[in-house]
């Protein structure tokens, strides 16, 4: 079972929850973002897998998850672009940003290659800001954290 760190208002641990109690709970959490670039300029999007529980078949960031109980934030954003792309790269804090029930923090990397995609990526493409906006107006399924990156001007 996977538990993660319960924060207040100013992003301070309070407790620690299961996963589970912190959605039915709507507690106050911690996630990362990672948005690879190549050296066009062209960020990563990783397809999320038709089997994955949430936003199945929704384009993402390119790894980002869930900053588990006793972490920093810099491990998490390591951790799954680990697990979710296969690739290790050096990673340079952009910002933090409130969304809804957590604290958001979103982190850049330089990559060139390939990448080799968990059970939870059905793949993983560079695409300009152009295409995305493109892509959204089309109607391709988003989630709906890298559609506030957008919106808020982190993604340019």
């Amino acid at each position: 079972m996977e538990f993660l760190d319960v924060v207040n208002d100013k992003d301070e641990v309070i407790d620690k929850a299961s996963r589970n109690e912190i959605y039915e709970k709507s507690l106050k959490h911690r996630i990362v973002h990672v948005l690879l670039f190549n050296n066009e300029g062209r960020l990563a999007l990783q397809l999320r897998s038709r089997n994955t529980s949430f936003c199945p078949g929704h384009w993402s960031t390119s790894a980002g998850g869930h900053v588990r109980s006793g972490e920093t934030y810099e491990e998490a954003a390591m951790r799954e672009m680990k697990e979710e792309i296969g690739i290790e790269a050096s990673i340079k804090p952009l910002c933090k940003l409130k969304y809804k029930n957590k604290f958001l923090k979103i982190f850049k990397a330089q990559y060139e290659g390939a990448c080799k995609f968990s059970e939870e990526v059905d793949s993983v493409n560079f695409f300009s800001l152009d295409q995305i906006k493109e892509m959204i107006k089309m109607g391709d399924k988003f989630h709906p954290e890298l559609l506030f990156l957008i919106n808020e001007g982190v993604i340019q």
